[in-house]
């Protein structure tokens, strides 16, 4: 004799849905993704024009890197500040107006052997390694981390 089925047996499995897909985004995604590129982008355009922008201080390092004597160091500094500041402004620092002005535009502090090299080392016969070594520091660092100040431009500016 077979025995009748069950309500159990004539149950059926739970049917789930199928997982929603991720692809197609919603709009939203959409609107994320492109400001992610526009940023990447902005970003990337930023750095290339500080690169481009820098290539002076790379090309003044380079040219320090050979330079052995404060005449050749203090001509080398004052081509790299006519790179971005105006002739009139570099032209116009002379004696110890110079190395005051480099002071100014760089956080690096100079020493009372740099400001002397800066003023007399061009002049002098001759100078010691010593010197020239920690004048070669000095002009790295202002090199490296030179700002023109922006009140500077502005009155310049008004001037021109």
């Amino acid at each position: 004799m077979k025995e009748a089925p069950t309500s159990l047996d004539a149950m059926h499995d739970i049917v789930v849905p199928a997982p929603v897909s991720w692809w197609p985004l919603a709009p939203g995604w959409y609107v994320v993704l492109a400001l992610v590129v526009c940023f990447v982008f902005y970003l990337t355009c930023r750095s290339v024009s500080r690169w481009q922008s820098n290539a002076y201080r790379r090309a003044a390092l380079k040219e320090l890197e050979m330079a052995n004597d404060p005449s050749t160091i203090c001509e080398l500094l004052r081509r790299t500040a006519l790179a971005v500041v105006p002739r009139s402004i570099v032209a116009s620092q002379k004696e110890t107006a110079w190395p005051q002005w480099l002071e100014s535009t760089c956080p690096v502090a100079m020493s009372e052997r740099v400001e002397t090299q800066l003023n007399y080392g061009p002049y002098a016969s001759n100078s010691s390694a010593e010197d020239i070594i920690e004048l070669k520091e000095y002009a790295s660092a202002w090199i490296k981390q030179h700002r023109y100040p922006l009140s500077e431009k502005l009155v310049n500016a008004d001037h021109s």
